[in-house]
């Protein structure tokens, strides 16, 4: 998934999984982020500091959503 597909998903309510259903991409509605956050809590930024690249390669999200 590009990182436009990984966000508008988000933003439509579906679940989007970085490598497997330990790792879900989160929106902080305070500021708009993205993260990509772990079944321990653990988060980092779903893209590095300049917003485009992503922390992960795209065929790596994914979604089970329809």
């Amino acid at each position: 998934m590009t990182l436009q597909e990984i966000k508008e998903a988000v933003d439509n309510g579906k679940t989007v999984y970085w490598e497997n259903g330990n790792y879900t991409v989160v929106k902080n509605d305070k500021n708009g982020e993205y993260f990509i956050k772990a079944s321990n809590g653990y988060c980092i930024g779903l893209t590095w500091a300049d917003g485009k690249t992503l922390n992960g390669k795209e065929e790596e999200f994914f979604t089970l959503d329809k």
